[in-house]
């Protein structure tokens, strides 16, 4: 089964802060709840894990990344995640991810367009489950990613050079540079991916679909 979103999320980060975010592999999956980066093949192949707490019960993804393109002058990234579970369930995304600047200043938008597969037991569900459930999802994403670009520092400016005559000028010291912007951990620690709110969104999506029959 396929289910195809096209998101845009507000930022309350200037564009370079949510670009140092999304052009880190590694700060990206950590803006998941409950996904880590456990292994690098290489800068474009990963391994990592999705885990879900359910009570006492802790449910464990494994699963592959692979990072398709990464533009730094258009601000994009595009990448690829498959997983899957011991009970037979799989799930692949494609995601297509950039940055743009927002219409006041300081602040830019999110953008995402994501393409994904389910099969085994999750396609049980149907598209009108799956859909609230992915948007969920990606809204405690959208979250995470908000609070890591707001953590980034903005890199320091240059020192102006002072009017002086060019007759010693090899003798005075370089003048600095702006540092990149390196993206930072959010300012809190990566939550649990909400297995409890991904429950009770099914209910209501079943629930919908029940009484939207009935109607």
């Amino acid at each position: 089964m396929e289910v195809k979103l096209d998101k845009r999320y507000p930022l309350d980060a200037s564009i370079e802060q949510a670009w140092a975010v999304l052009s880190d592999i590694r700060a990206v999956a950590g803006c998941m709840p409950g996904a880590a980066i456990t292994d690098e093949i290489d800068p474009q192949h990963y391994k990592g894990t999705v885990k879900a707490k359910v009570g006492p019960a802790t449910m464990s993804f494994n699963g592959d990344i692979e990072v398709l393109g990464l533009d730094a002058a258009g601000r994009r990234l595009e990448m690829l995640g498959k997983g899957s579970d011991r009970g037979g369930s799989s799930a692949s995304m494609q995601l297509a991810a950039s940055v743009e600047a927002g219409e006041a200043p300081g602040t830019s938008m999110l953008i995402g367009s994501a393409t994904v597969i389910v099969s085994g037991k999750l396609a049980q569900f149907g598209s009108r489950l799956l859909v609230p459930v992915s948007d969920m999802m990606l809204g405690q994403f959208a979250d995470n990613f908000r609070a890591a670009a707001q953590a980034v520092a903005p890199p320091e400016p240059a020192l102006a050079a002072s009017p002086q005559a060019d007759v010693g000028a090899s003798a005075r010291p370089p003048q600095p540079q702006p540092q990149p912007m390196v993206a930072a951990a959010a300012p809190r620690p990566v939550q649990e991916l909400n297995a409890l709110a991904v429950v009770w969104a099914l209910i209501k999506g079943w629930f919908g679909g029940l009484f939207g029959k009935r109607a």
